[in-house]
């Protein structure tokens, strides 16, 4: 039966008990994590927000009626604890904070009792992700979503103080507005007080922070949330938060730059991570060029290479049919896979097609220099050499080519470099690589509704060199748009 904890009042969390507390009294509350019955003494690993503690139950000083109620824990069962904070009697445990300390229970209250959890709460599980929702304040107490949920708190403080130091002002905009065309679908919600009508949930505060800014509050930011209705994907969802901003009186630079050091500061902070300034820039044009991709990933090489001019007069019809169309031909090098499988080139040229490819065509290098490939016989033998120096093959290597409209090319090969750069190791989670891409077109083609629209939104404004361009040549005219990108994931942006 749950006790009450009337007349007990928590001195500490879990992790903030220390060695400069050894033999001081205190109250601890918590999950029961894990407990190890070893006859005469029970230990429980105690768990809360801050981490782990292990209590020692003994009957000679909890007593017998303590001891017996230590018996009954089981994992998720929520108590309270008073006891005397001792060194550790057995081997010290490097892997927690608390490691060379414990609690010797002098008194326990069982608050709340569990029943077995459907799965168990630790990292790295492999839970099905509806069961973990179904039970998503169980799933909320493991300790990966806790200590991401606490760095998420952590960010939005630090950058509070941050841009608040930078001038700009916190200041809430309307949740409930009308409908504006933007990136995506809107959510509605039926206004009571006048039927048949809606309001729109704001898919970003774009047209509320402008209006700020016509209105002389200089510099504005806001933890925003919202809402977007449009396909889940692994980085879009229905509902969202992101740091607001806008700035008046200011030119593309002068944005980056505070973007930049915020993104230093918060890394340094919470990662303990240096970020180096400023941050490297590449235009849209360039990135899709090297990596086939406007957010490249750059932990790694493996850049797209153009051989359309190698090949435009070459036997091969899937090249030069490409070509003949206006579009390209291009290639990836992925060094030291020249021994690939069949099989597994074949997953490869699936994964391509899911990404618009027609099919991949392929070199592979041996290592005494001979060629194989899938289109050698429709190429002459200086062809292919042209080829492979191109590509910058070297014995051992992996040759990939795509053929088609530039859009889909890049869509491939920049889908194909990080899925080939993932399977042969090269994405070290430790490394953090910024990149802001720039001069993003201003418009791109629709084929649904057949005409140009904006690539980001229609308040972005124009590069100045192209501004004459706007009614001769929508298709060429540069954006002052900006993305941040972080090791292949766009995580901010702005015009």
């Amino acid at each position: 039966m749950a006790e009450s904890m009337v007349g007990l009042k928590r001195t500490h969390r879990c992790t903030e008990v220390s060695g400069a507390d050894i033999g001081s009294t205190v109250t601890v509350m918590g999950w029961v994590a894990k407990r190890r019955n070893l006859g005469s003494l029970i230990f429980v690993d105690l768990r809360d927000r801050s981490g782990i503690l292990q209590i020692l139950f003994d009957e000679n000083i909890v007593g017998k009626e303590g001891f017996d109620k230590a018996y009954t824990l089981r994992n998720e069962f929520v108590i309270a604890v008073v006891g005397k904070v001792v060194k550790r009697s057995g081997a010290v445990n490097e892997n927690l904070k608390t490691g060379d300390i414990e609690i010797a229970a002098e008194s326990l209250r069982i608050l709340s009792e569990s029943e077995t959890p459907p799965f168990p709460i630790e990292d790295n599980i492999n839970t099905k992700e509806d069961i973990r929702l179904k039970y998503r304040c169980l799933d909320l107490r493991r300790p990966d979503i806790q200590s991401n949920i606490i760095m998420r708190s952590k960010v939005a403080t630090l950058t509070r103080a941050f841009l608040a130091k930078e001038g700009f002002l916190e200041i809430e905009t309307p949740m409930l507005t009308k409908s504006t065309p933007e990136g995506a679908r809107d959510y509605l919600v039926p206004s009571r007080i006048h039927p048949g009508k809606f309001y729109a949930l704001p898919q970003s505060p774009q047209l509320f922070k402008q209006m700020l800014m016509c209105s002389g509050y200089d510099r504005y930011m806001q933890i925003a949330r919202c809402f977007r209705d449009e396909d889940l994907r692994a980085d879009r969802q229905p509902e969202f938060t992101q740091i607001d901003m806008e700035l008046s009186f200011v030119d593309v630079d002068d944005v980056l730059d505070v973007n930049e050091r915020l993104l230093a500061y918060l890394f340094k902070e919470v990662l303990d991570v240096d970020v180096k300034l400023p941050i490297q820039r590449m235009t849209w044009q360039e990135a899709m060029d090297r990596f086939g991709s406007d957010k490249p990933d750059l932990r790694f090489g493996m850049e797209l290479k153009n051989v359309t001019d190698i090949v435009k007069n070459c036997g091969f019809s899937v090249f030069t049919g490409a070509i003949e169309n206006g579009g390209s031909v291009r290639g990836i090098n992925a060094a030291g896979q020249g021994n690939m499988p069949r099989k597994k080139i074949d997953a490869l040229v699936d994964f391509a097609k899911g990404y618009g490819a027609k099919g991949l065509a392929y070199i592979a290098i041996h290592e005494d220099g001979s060629l194989k490939s899938s289109f050698s016989k429709f190429m002459t033998e200086d062809e292919m050499n042209a080829l492979v120096e191109a590509m910058e093959g070297k014995p051992g290597d992996l040759l990939l080519f795509a053929a088609d409209r530039n859009k889909i090319v890049w869509n491939v090969l920049g889908a194909l470099r990080v899925e080939l750069a993932g399977q042969m190791g090269l994405l070290d989670k430790s490394d953090y690589k910024f990149l802001w891409v720039t001069e993003f077109p201003q418009f791109e083609w629709s084929d649904e509704e057949e005409r140009f629209v904006a690539m980001h939104h229609p308040f972005t404004m124009p590069m100045d060199e192209d501004l004459d361009k706007l009614e001769s040549d929508p298709g060429s005219v540069r954006a002052k748009a900006y993305d941040i990108v972080l090791n292949g994931t766009e995580i901010g942006g702005g015009s």
